[in-house]
């Protein structure tokens, strides 16, 4: 992880090599972050890129209460919250969306690894949002539950339980999907 302080006193003097750093350093557990929520990878991308433009936009005024970690995670979720709540958000089909990327060279495990995304991800989208969200800034984010109820604004048992029942409701999901 790189040294967050002297990165952003760069960024507030101007400068770019800055603010691409910190986007290499980010933009992979944003875009997974907010692929995941929205089950559409290119909305993923226009979440992204709107974050960061913010981001650069708001730059010299930027004061930090918590790690840059965690406020480009509450951004890209609240930008995720804005597409839901305008009703713009559309579904499309997960083969459109993006091919899903893995280390698998062998064909067999690459149709394997495809149909168990393509589960998960259609099982995790059937969830609420905010059990969605938990459990994707949990796992894929790495928040511990506190800084997760930081950011939605519940008390962490809150979190505790979207996140104990979003589990389960996925696992009762996987099942039957898996029995048909």
């Amino acid at each position: 992880m790189l040294e967050d302080k002297p990165l952003i006193l760069e960024l507030k003097q101007g400068s770019k090599d800055a603010l691409r750093q910190i986007y290499m350093e980010y933009k992979d557990t944003l875009l997974t972050i907010a692929a995941s929520m929205l089950h559409d990878a290119c909305a993923a991308e226009d979440v992204l890129h709107d974050v960061f433009v913010s981001f650069a936009a708001g730059a010299g005024k930027l004061e930090l209460r918590v790690s840059l970690r965690s406020y480009l995670i509450t951004s890209v979720v609240n930008r995720v919250r804005d597409r839901f709540r305008k009703k713009k958000h559309h579904m499309v089909e997960l083969e459109k969306a993006g091919q899903i990327s893995s280390d698998v060279n062998r064909p067999e495990q690459s149709a394997i690894f495809a149909e168990q995304s393509h589960l998960m991800a259609d099982a995790l989208f059937r969830i609420p949002l905010e059990q969605r969200e938990a459990i994707i800034l949990h796992l894929n984010g790495g928040m511990k539950f506190k800084e997760i109820a930081e950011v939605q604004g519940v008390p962490m048992n809150t979190v505790q339980g979207r996140y104990r029942y979003g589990l389960d409701k996925l696992r009762t999901i996987l099942n039957g999907e898996m029995k048909k």
